[in-house]
């Protein structure tokens, strides 16, 4: 009951994160700090396993660099690919974790570098297969934008928050305001005056440290510096916050990456057009995260959001 998911750069592209979990299990983060080289991103990986899932990113290193991509090291016969990655905990789901000397996790990556592709279902799959969101199943979720002027942002989320999807006294995800086209079911707004602030009943239990994260890569297709990428995936938090409630606590390990593509100039003025792509990362993190829990099956003990809050949606789709 575990997974990973790898983000591929056609070509390099620039790289960022912000981590505002209090948890985080992460590498290469490092090198993504805009005052630092920052020579860019080939592969970013987000994986089930905790401490074991962060073996994927040095098995999809080695397969990138196989291609011949990578940062080029002068003098040197082979390239140094940046395959930056975060984990999350799910190794008390269940399933067989009696991996014996050699977990999964490299064998799993090398599948998913294998059989890339721009198609992928969301749900009970990749680095959200063994999530679970506050008391439901977690999963994987993605959704995109395009702006008139061309520009994309995309989000992927593996959800496995401490915090609850779901508004305390309603069946409505937090992410219900920001639903496109029936992608979480029809959500239903809750009743004015129906939302309780208390702290919700379904949150994750025992809050331990380390049982619990929610990772994303937001993609733009913008030229941006690292510093405005970095600035991207701060604004884009504001999804998890949007989504998830509580979120970022201290047994949390949310983490954002970003990899802006380059393909279209940021144009001017620069800092209204970063500040209109963090606003649309946010959305679509929000977006992703309610589409991971609306389309995780029941796994386990933990329970579909879909079968225990049906009349929170209209089954639309």
């Amino acid at each position: 009951m575990s997974g990973l998911t790898v983000v591929f750069a056609e070509g390099r592209a620039v790289g960022a994160v912000d981590v505002r979990g209090g948890a985080p299990g992460t590498r290469e983060t490092e090198s993504l700090m805009p005052e630092g080289l920052n020579v860019g991103v080939d592969a970013i990986v987000l994986s089930g396993g905790s401490v074991y899932g962060l073996d994927a990113a040095g098995a999809v290193t080695n397969w990138v660099a196989q291609a011949g991509r990578g940062y080029k090291l002068v003098g040197a016969p082979m390239v140094a690919p940046i395959v930056p990655a975060a984990i999350l905990f799910d190794l008390t789901n269940g399933g067989n974790k009696n991996w014996g000397p050699e977990p999964p996790y490299r064998k799993l990556a090398l599948k998913a570098c294998e059989t890339q592709g721009a198609a992928f279902k969301l749900g009970n799959v990749g680095a959200g297969y063994g999530g679970r969101a506050g008391a439901y199943k977690g999963g994987l979720g993605s959704a995109s934008a395009v702006t008139e002027d061309g520009f994309e942002v995309g989000a992927i989320v593996a959800v496995n928050s401490f915090g609850s999807p779901v508004m305390p006294g309603t069946s409505a995800l937090w992410a219900w305001p920001f639903e496109q086209d029936g992608e979480m079911g029809g959500q239903l707004p809750p009743r004015s005056g129906s939302v309780s602030m208390a702290f919700p009943d379904d949150v994750k239990r025992p809050p331990q440290p380390a049982g619990n994260t929610t990772i994303a890569v937001v993609a733009v297709n913008a030229e941006l510096t690292p510093a405005q990428a970095k600035r991207i995936a701060i604004m884009a938090h504001d999804g998890f916050a949007r989504a998830l409630r509580p979120v970022h606590t201290p047994v949390d390990g949310d983490v954002i990456f970003v990899m802006a593509t380059g393909t279209k100039l940021l144009g001017e003025p620069a800092l209204m057009h970063v500040s209109l792509l963090g606003s649309i990362a946010a959305d679509c993190v929000a977006r992703a995260i309610g589409r991971g829990v609306f389309e995780a099956d029941a796994l386990g003990p933990w329970e579909a959001y879909r079968t225990v809050h049906a009349k929170g949606f209209s089954g639309r789709k």
